[in-house]
């Protein structure tokens, strides 16, 4: 067996999780954690039985027997972080999003090229049972030709960190924009988007956002397909959702309007009253190494009062399937998917959605580096 891949943990509140994954992947180590709180970092590491300890990233980067980092800190973090580990020359898994401007998505998709190193933004959605259910229906031609696709994450932050109420909507998006293009393994051309209603004051103003929902509709490159996303943050009430709505010749799937109840298959040409039907999704537990294939299951999720879990399903069992991607591209020496360039579209498709909103819905492209997979 060759090496097990060594990583360092960024981030202890979400990323915590990630860690009896890790421990238990034959191919993996957690060879140190970090947190800026020295008391929570000592707890965190006395629990999980980690020798290396550390509150000072650079000290943290400057350790030679780390492969590389898998960073959950909070959002304004994402880029530097990502960045400086490149530089130091470790390999990156990232939560969402990449990074919240342009320029920032640009520098690190350079910096992979520069220096051959691996970039993962570890994004959920893509590898919940849910997404590889209907992308198995995909591919096996179940679903027949796709001819729209569709996407919701309406969410009440009220309750979280405080840096949310200085977050747009559109600039975290990546969880409805993820699938719609990860299905059929596309990338964004262009996109627009209409901003709708008004947030109260307060958010307005530390946001630079008026606006509650963010809407767009994005145009899927080299292919006649076009997705159609929307997002709010704050003050619209709806339970939180998290869907994915794929439209085909022969079959439809559609997200269910309830958390926790069954979600709704069309078949074509059956008798009207027997179109749709409600399914019960499998876990695919199966596709990841028997050591770590318990992890997809909600039992196992250490601290299930998380709001990232209690407005998240879960994540829909992802979290085994994240940690093995990114393993198996670091012990394999390949991309990652989804990759730098991959991360940056998905990313970038948000923050070019908010630009058009303040435009009055103007296409706007994306950018030339996020189209050259």
């Amino acid at each position: 067996m060759s090496k097990p891949v060594r990583v360092a943990m960024i981030g202890l509140g979400f990323g915590a999780e990630f860690i009896p994954i890790y421990q238990a992947h034959a191919g993996a180590e957690v060879v140190a954690i970090c947190r800026r709180n020295e008391v929570e970092l000592n707890k965190a590491a006395d629990q999980f039985g980690i020798e290396k300890r550390f509150t000072d990233y650079a000290d943290l980067l400057a350790d030679p027997d780390i492969d590389y980092v898998h960073i959950n800190s909070p959002i304004p973090d994402h880029a530097w972080m990502s960045l400086q580990a490149l530089d130091a020359g470790k390999h990156v898994m990232c939560t969402v999003p990449m990074a919240t401007t342009i320029d920032e998505c640009r520098q690190i998709v350079e910096k992979v090229k520069e220096t051959g190193l691996k970039y993962m933004m570890a994004e959920t959605v893509v590898y919940s049972r849910e997404f590889l259910f209907i992308k198995q229906m995909y591919e096996s031609g179940e679903l027949g030709k796709i001819q729209h696709l569709a996407a919701s994450h309406p969410q009440d932050m009220d309750g979280w960190p405080s840096y949310w109420e200085e977050m747009i909507p559109m600039h975290y998006a990546t969880h409805v924009v993820s699938p719609c293009l990860g299905l059929t393994n596309a990338l964004a051309e262009y996109v627009s988007c209409f901003g709708s209603g008004e947030v109260r004051e307060s958010i307005a103003k530390k946001s630079g956002n008026r606006f509650a929902v963010e809407s767009c509709h994005l145009k899927l490159k080299d292919s006649d397909l076009s997705a159609h996303i929307w997002r709010f943050l704050y003050d619209v009430a709806r339970q939180y959702r998290e869907s994915f709505d794929v439209y085909g010749t022969k079959k439809s799937f559609e997200w269910t309007l309830i958390e926790n109840e069954p979600h709704v298959l069309h078949t074509a040409k059956k008798p009207e009253p027997e179109i749709a039907e409600k399914i019960e999704v499998p876990d695919f537990a199966h596709l990841l190494p028997a050591e770590i294939q318990k992890f997809t299951l909600p039992s196992e999720i250490h601290d299930a009062g998380h709001l990232s879990f209690v407005q998240g399903g879960g994540h829909g069992g992802s979290h085994p399937h994240l940690v093995h991607e990114m393993v198996s591209a670091v012990s394999e020496d390949r991309d990652p998917w989804p990759n730098a360039v991959t991360s940056a579209n998905w990313t970038c498709v948000g923050l070019c959605a908010h630009e058009s909103a303040t435009k009055g819905g103007e296409i706007v492209k994306l950018p030339e580096f996020t189209l050259q997979s």
